[in-house]
């Protein structure tokens, strides 16, 4: 019975992390709907990526970074960190040789679906860390919806079909936490090393996408201050719910 009831209030833990998911997946709907509605300039789009620059750089460096030293695992690490860095670089390789609509969808897809990934993972660490990355990736989706929607949108004449493809995509953010958020009942090895692949896909999306388009327009000092407007936000938000 004891038993029983552990593996009831586990399943309860878990459906709760999973639900948080939600949330970003709502915000990818809600930017497309902006989009939509009034495309965002050069001045709004280079803001709103510096700050969900620096709010997933903190949830990074500030939540999984920690984990993995604790768990002392070089080659969990090792291995975590690489497979990493050499999926990552696979995604912007297909993301240059895929110029059609399609392979847009595809790459937008892949990286939704990592992200959900990153999300289960955090809440594998544990649930402060899940909901910091929540509110991280939350700000992060919002703005792919943003930006996706206007080239979709040259493709697909109709708003509402805009809308529906970009619904669709984010189904795969909580399919991906779903896959993540086991990971806490792996062996220590395994643990650590999904947490530093975790560590690695966020500074990717950090240094090669956020940063480097928000970087591609001229940029006013109020601009650039958003990314440790967010840096600092986790932190003060890692305090108060400490």
């Amino acid at each position: 019975m004891a038993q029983q009831e552990l593996t009831v209030g586990g399943a309860g833990r878990l459906m709760s992390a999973w639900t948080y998911t939600l949330i970003p997946a709502a915000a990818v709907v809600l930017g497309a709907a902006i989009a939509t509605w009034r495309r965002p300039g050069p001045a709004f789009t280079a803001a709103v990526q510096h700050f969900a620059a620096g709010v997933v750089f903190a949830a990074a460096a500030g939540e999984l970074l920690p984990d993995i030293k604790h768990r002392e695992s070089v080659w969990a690490i090792i291995v975590g960190g690489t497979t990493g860095i050499l999926l990552m670089l696979l995604i912007r390789r297909l993301g240059e040789m895929s110029k059609s609509t399609l392979g847009l969808v595809v790459m937008v897809a892949v990286d939704i679906f990592i992200d959900g990934l990153v999300l289960g993972i955090g809440f594998a660490a544990g649930p402060k860390q899940g909901f910091l990355l929540t509110v991280a990736l939350t700000i992060e989706i919002l703005f792919l919806g943003l930006s996706l929607t206007p080239e979709l949108s040259e493709a697909i004449q109709r708003p509402t079909k805009v809308i529906a493809v970009v619904a669709g995509l984010a189904i795969l953010l909580p399919i991906g936490a779903a896959l993540g958020i086991p990971v806490s009942h792996l062996p220590n090895f395994w643990i650590a090393a999904f947490f530093s692949f975790g560590l690695i896909a966020l500074l990717y999306l950090v240094t090669e996408e956020l940063l480097v388009e928000a970087h591609s327009a001229p940029e006013k000092p109020w601009v650039t201050s958003l990314f440790f407007v967010g840096f600092l936000l986790i932190l003060l938000l890692d305090e108060l719910t400490g």
